[in-house]
This record gives C-alpha cells, structure tokens and sequence, in this order.
C-alpha cells in the first residue's frame, strides 16, 4: 500500500511539473535501462530527466488505471483519458500508449486545461485580426471555417470565439467535437460516439432541433457532414469549423472535393481563416498569425473559381507575406 501511495504521488509530481512548464504534451520514452521524460511546449520537446524502469513502468500502469484502461496489456496500443484538479485548476488528461522494441510502453499524456478558453484578442499577433475574426462571429447565419496544419492552433481560437458568442453576444452556442478537448461550464457540448451511433452527422442532425444559434464543429470530415453543416448554415445558425486545407483559397476546392458547390458557398460562407503559429523573438510566446477571406475579396475567390481561375490574395495579406514581413521587421 505504501509503495503505491509512493507510485501516485510521483505521477502526481510528473503531472505537475507539465502543468507549471506550460506543457501540451508529457512524453515517458523507453530507453536502454531507463525512460526518458520529455515536455512539449511551443512545438519543441524538452528532456526534464529519466526514471529508473520499474518506476516508470508502475507510474504508466497507474495512468492507465485512471484513464480506465487495461493495465495488463502491453502488447497493443491505448487510449483513454482522466480528470484532475491541480492547484484549484481542472484538467483533463488524454493518455496514449505505444509498445516499442524494448519490450516496453511508450506513454504520451496530452495535458489539456479545463474550464477556459483564451480571448481572441490575446491568441493574435496582430489586434486587426481579432477585430476581423469578432466581426464575423456577428453575423446570425453562414459558414466560418478555420484551415491550418495540425497543431497551428485551429481548436483555441474556435473555443475562443465560440466563448465570445456565448458571453459577448449571448447566443445558445452547442458544439459537436471529437474529442471535446475542452469542457467549458457554459456551452453545451456533444462528443461524437460513432459505437453509440453519435457520428458528426447524426450528432448535427440532432443538434438542429435543439434552437442553437451558433454551432462548433470539430472538423468537417466527409461529405455528410459537409452538407448537413451547409443546411445549417444556411438556415439561420451560425456555423463555425474546421477544415484541412493549405490556404484559404484552397477551402473552397476542398469544399468542392466534399460535394459544396460553388454557388452554395457564394450563398453560405462569412469567412475563411487559415492561421498559423509564430514565435515571438527572445519571448517564450508564440501567437496566431491570420489569412483571413471575407467580404468582397471572398466573393471574388468564388466567382474566379466559377469560372475556373484561381483568386490569388495580396501579398500582404498572405501567411506567407506576412511571416516574411515580421522577421524582416526583427532584424
């Protein structure tokens, strides 16, 4: 008994020590005769120490108890997760399992806060962008989607402004995530559960009937989903989503891709913003960068893409432009 109370307070300490570093993901990678403890932050990944291998492998078996996974099997990946409060702050720990050639578990622990979401306004390098992204979540009806690689920072700007919806302008927002990577207290949200037949369809279609007037999707994936976000959109709700896309001009290809025609995005898109993540010089911060396709411009990309050219965006007002502009303004 007294051994396991020492393995739980050492995975305790693991987990508090990513929460103080800032860290979005806590890695235990198995060595010759150790594990490594590695933090991610900002992208880049830290060693912060080693652990003998029985320590490391009773702390990973206790993460798996926790997380309601099978402790005895080693021989395939996992996933789970678990909540934790750590001073008076929630957090939801995503847990994922590899087994490696050492004949030992690899652990990976997504440290994800509860209960909070980041005003637009403190995500963005440049203030006119969080003025335009507010100014889109104005409108009653239509289709905001938010393209960007993985790990750019897509899901906190769309909690930010789901937030802003919800507190500024007082609208009944329901997202439908998989997973919810965030419980936020005042939205209601749905998590999809393709075994219990909660699959992003389904989940829009019932979502509909519940009054909402804005609605978060995590990701539209497939050509359902596509459509029913469209309908939605275009019948007084507010849809705000994620899309894989290399720009903003290139959603509205991809969108094509999953059956949305031209003259239904001229009638339901608001806005497309691709973003990206810079790292501000000799700052431990990094903030979103936007590309951001609306109003006039956005109606020209669609006409030009009606007629089989493609709308090529201002330098300027590029990712790319504008990356390049900033470090030239550094040095």
């Amino acid at each position: 008994m007294e051994h396991e109370t020492v393995i739980a307070s050492q995975s305790e300490q693991l987990l508090l020590k990513a929460c103080h570093f800032g860290a979005s993901d806590l890695h235990l990678i198995p060595k010759k005769g150790h594990y490594s403890i590695l933090l991610r932050k900002f992208g880049r990944l830290v060693e912060t120490g080693t652990l003998p291998d029985e320590m490391a492998v009773r702390i990973i078996s206790y993460l798996k108890y926790l997380s309601s996974l099978d402790i005895s099997e080693k021989r395939k990946p996992q996933s789970g997760a678990f909540q934790k409060e750590i001073e008076e702050h929630l957090y939801a720990f995503r847990i994922s399992t590899l087994p490696s050639v050492f004949a030992k578990e690899s652990m990976v622990v997504r440290v994800l806060r509860q209960h909070y979401a980041y005003p637009i306004a403190s995500l963005c390098y440049d203030p006119q962008h969080a003025e335009s992204l507010s100014q889109l979540v104005h409108q009653r009806q239509g289709l905001l989607l938010l393209s960007g690689a993985t790990g750019s920072g897509k899901t906190t700007t769309l909690y930010s402004l789901i937030q802003y919806c919800r507190t500024a302008l007082s609208r009944h927002v329901i997202s439908l995530e998989d997973p919810v990577e965030s419980s936020q207290e005042d939205l209601l949200q749905i998590q999809v559960n393709e075994r219990a037949g909660v699959t992003y369809a389904a989940g829009l279609k019932a979502i509909l009937r519940h009054s909402p007037d804005v609605i978060m999707i995590g990701e539209i994936r497939d050509r359902e989903t596509a459509k029913i976000a469209l309908e939605a959109s275009l019948t007084g709700h507010l849809v705000l989503t994620t899309i894989h896309a290399k720009d903003t001009v290139n959603c509205l290809y991809r969108l094509l891709d999953l059956g949305i025609s031209f003259d239904e995005m001229r009638q339901a898109l608001v806005g497309i913003a691709a973003q990206t993540l810079i790292e501000l010089e000799e700052q431990e911060e990094r903030k979103a960068i936007f590309e951001i396709l609306s109003d006039e411009p956005l109606s020209e990309a669609v006409c030009q893409a009606m007629n089989g050219n493609y709308y090529k965006m201002q330098t300027g007002t590029t990712l790319a432009g504008q990356i390049q502009h900033i470090k030239g303004s550094w040095r």
